[in-house]
């Protein structure tokens, strides 16, 4: 049975974020949505310094504890491993964002297009509708309509509902039509990596073989899917990958 995983390789990782704004434009999430973050560590004192990086998108945990706590079945897991919340049915009571160790859940506060088309961008503006010729970029993925409607459950992209919690989900429409996420598809370095590790004859599974993995916050017992190779970010730093505070 196909089950899919990432892995992060940190020896190529440069830091550029383009995995971070390929995430935004392919879901369309709104202003200070990050499903894919990368933190940035410091560590020495100057001149002799060194820099590293760490992208974190979902870890689509084995033992998800966000879908344990999730008391309409909003938040799933399917067979081939992608976690997913299915927007209809969630509450917005926030349980998952609270179980989450890794802090990859994000609170829809306001509707998506208010969130989207704020005043941080005036997009009547004359000099910027000189570079777009008047055209507005849409908060939500036209493809994605096309493929759930507005009548079915929508389990991909951003800006769904206010009142809902959403996450990365691995680009679960561009894998279903054989593509890559969006992060992977772009990273210049190839240090994002995606694939079925059940299958052992494929790319991800053969460079697992050849590498020592680990996984984030691996003492919380998540089982993540989401694999690291590489050296491990400084221990001082570890804190800063626990789930951030929560908004209340």
């Amino acid at each position: 049975m196909t089950k899919y995983a990432m892995v992060v390789d940190l020896d190529r990782c440069q830091g550029c974020r383009a995995c971070t704004e390929a995430c935004k434009i392919e879901n369309n999430t709104t202003q200070g949505a990050f499903w894919m973050h990368v933190f940035r560590f410091e560590e020495g004192k100057f001149p002799d310094t060194k820099v590293s990086f760490l992208p974190r998108p979902c870890q689509h945990c084995d033992n998800a504890p966000c879908v344990k706590v999730c008391p309409t079945g909003a938040r799933f897991k399917r067979e081939d491993g992608i976690v997913l919340t299915d927007s209809d049915r969630c509450i917005g009571c926030r349980y998952c964002e609270l179980a989450c160790p890794y802090g990859v859940n994000y609170f829809n506060w306001q509707k998506p297009s208010e969130a989207y088309y704020s005043e941080v961008i005036d997009w009547e503006d004359a000099d910027i509708q000189g570079i777009t010729g008047g055209a507005i970029p849409p908060y939500k993925n036209p493809d994605l309509g096309l493929r759930y409607g507005d009548e079915q459950r929508r389990t991909a992209g951003g800006g769904q509902a206010k009142g809902v919690v959403e996450k990365c989900t691995f680009c679960v429409h561009r894998v279903e039509d054989g593509k890559l996420p969006a992060c992977v598809d772009t990273c210049p370095v190839q240090a994002l990596r995606f694939g079925d590790v059940e299958d052992p004859t494929s790319p991800i599974s053969e460079f697992l073989r050849e590498k020592n993995p680990w996984t984030l916050l691996e003492e919380a017992g998540t089982e993540p899917l989401v694999k690291y190779v590489g050296g491990k970010p400084p221990a001082s730093h570890a804190k800063e990958i626990e789930r951030p505070e929560v908004r209340v």
